[in-house]
């Protein structure tokens, strides 16, 4: 099934204009969710708005937004009066400059969309791809949308394609100064067993395919076990211990776990992989009377 475009926009870099549509570059699974139910009769809880100085449910339609300005003190506003705040859709990618892919850190990057060609832009679309990889370069710009002014890379995607990425701005990141790291002194033949252990586990290609959700695929055989009228439970495990390890006997002990689970690995199959997955969650038969 073709994806679908979320929007449409024009890259525009020089007095070049490239018009382009805006796909979702990943499709998230949701995560699990759990509604509340009154245990007595299996009804749904419903959630109310309640003013908490009298504590009466406020309608909807009673209900403004508020900028708090000040410890308790909120300033107004109507819903006309915000669509004057937010930023004007301009629909536009304004390249301004452009940069070598390795200089923007990887904690700037927020959400990436995949760039498609709209009617008339293929050339134009195609010979910024090409452009991209020929120069070994990504464009840094300015998108706005929603309400907000974005900061945004345009780099190349294998088969001459184009991505957008979403960034942070500098005062959104949080400086990893703030984070408290002890000193501490490494041997260097610590050193060396960690440099084999990351060696030993070490891969030429990234393949994506051979991860999963285990989590979330054992959550949802277990409420498949629920479905079908089975009680689950869960067997105690031990606390974890909290002591002191030798790094040196640590470090021996994972590079021989290491060697023995090699062989394992590599005998599994995707076939396997697949065959392992839960199905998908039934819906509940009506009890035999």
């Amino acid at each position: 099934m073709p994806a679908r475009a979320l929007s449409t926009a024009t890259i525009s870099f020089g007095l070049v204009s490239i018009p382009v549509k805006l796909y979702s570059g990943a499709e998230p699974k949701s995560a699990l969710s759990f509604n509340q139910i009154d245990k007595k009769d299996g009804s749904r809880i419903k959630q109310q708005l309640v003013n908490p100085r009298s504590g009466e449910v406020v309608p909807r339609e009673e209900i403004v937004k508020g900028y708090e300005f000040a410890k308790g003190q909120y300033v107004l506003f109507e819903p006309e009066e915000l669509k004057t705040l937010e930023a004007a859709a301009t629909h536009t990618i304004d390249i301004v400059e452009f940069l070598k892919a390795d200089q923007i850190e990887r904690q700037y990057l927020d959400k990436v969309y995949y760039l498609g060609t709209d009617k008339g832009g293929a050339r134009a679309y195609k010979l910024l791809a090409q452009a991209l990889i020929e120069t070994g370069r990504i464009g840094i710009g300015k998108y706005a949308a929603r309400g907000k002014q974005y900061l945004v890379m345009v780099r190349p995607m294998a088969d001459n394609g184009l991505v957008l990425e979403q960034l942070h701005y500098p005062d959104e990141l949080r400086s990893f100064a703030e984070v408290p790291i002890e000193d501490a002194v490494v041997k260097p033949a610590e050193l060396k067993l960690a440099t084999q252990l990351i060696e030993q586990a070490a891969s030429d290609k990234f393949k994506p395919e051979n991860y999963r959700d285990e989590v979330r695929e054992r959550m949802l055989e277990l409420i498949q076990r629920k479905v079908d009228g089975e009680d689950i439970t869960i067997a105690p495990t031990a606390e974890p211990e909290h002591k002191i390890i030798d790094i040196m006997e640590a470090l021996k002990a994972s590079l021989a776990a290491g060697n023995a689970r090699k062989p394992a690995q590599q005998a599994e199959t995707a076939a396997e992989r697949k065959a392992a997955r839960p199905k998908p969650i039934a819906k509940k038969r009506a009890a035999a009377k």
